[in-house]
């Protein structure tokens, strides 16, 4: 195993956070999770181009930010206070950063060598991502769903992305402006989960032009649809 210094090595940690949250005893609560989950996002089909992508953003959401109806914690947060008790303080670190990950809408604002320069919408922050692969198809400019883990002193990215059509970056930074100024209470989640669903039509309807669908003054029935 790599050093636990190595912004590499948090995969084995992820493996067991995820053997926890997938023990038998929990399977229940993950299926109501994934339900919840579709709910949120659109259903997807094993057919689908971004399905995927998709289970892995579920996995994300059930590990990192549902939290549990009994626990009242998320399976990060409980595997964390576990960690704790009987673990040295260089693994209960580890362990840490899985509660503190960033999940967001943001836009691409650099691409370097092995980095990754985002702005989260809302709060116009800037994030520098180590990335040492090349994101194929990503440009500045750029809007993407995407999710941060901070390890060893570095931001590195999950697995689980939602990637937005060039063409609707200009309506979803438009709506972000447009909820930041008259609905300022309603959580930028609402706005993530609101695109995923967008993304999903997007692949649903080749005959249905990209900018209605990511057209936010509006909400057709088939757009409502979760399916």
């Amino acid at each position: 195993m790599d050093s636990p210094l190595s912004p590499l090595s948090y995969q084995p940690y992820l493996d067991q956070l995820i053997a926890f949250g997938s023990q038998e005893s929990r399977k229940p609560d993950l299926l109501e999770a994934k339900a919840e989950y579709l709910r949120l996002t659109g259903e997807v089909f094993e057919d689908d181009k971004i399905f995927e992508l998709r289970m892995a953003s579920f996995l994300d959401f059930y590990l990192f930010d549902r939290v549990s109806p009994i626990s009242k914690l998320t399976p990060a947060a409980e595997l964390y206070q576990l960690r704790l008790q009987g673990a040295s303080p260089e693994e209960a670190n580890a362990f840490r950063c899985f509660t503190e990950t960033v999940h967001g809408l943001f836009e691409v604002r650099k691409l370097g060598k092995g980095l990754v320069r985002l702005r989260e919408l809302f709060s116009g922050k800037d994030f520098d991502v180590t990335e040492r692969r090349t994101v194929a198809g990503l440009e500045t400019g750029d809007v993407l769903e995407a999710r941060l883990i901070p390890f060893a002193g570095h931001l590195l990215f999950s697995s689980a992305f939602c990637f937005h059509p060039r063409v609707a970056v200009k309506s979803i930074k438009a709506e972000v402006k447009r909820r930041k100024k008259k609905e300022p209470d309603r959580p930028p989640a609402e706005l993530v989960w609101e695109c995923a669903r967008r993304a999903v039509k997007v692949e649903r309807y080749k005959q249905i032009a990209i900018e209605r669908i990511y057209d936010f003054s509006q909400t057709t029935p088939w757009l409502a649809s979760a399916s």
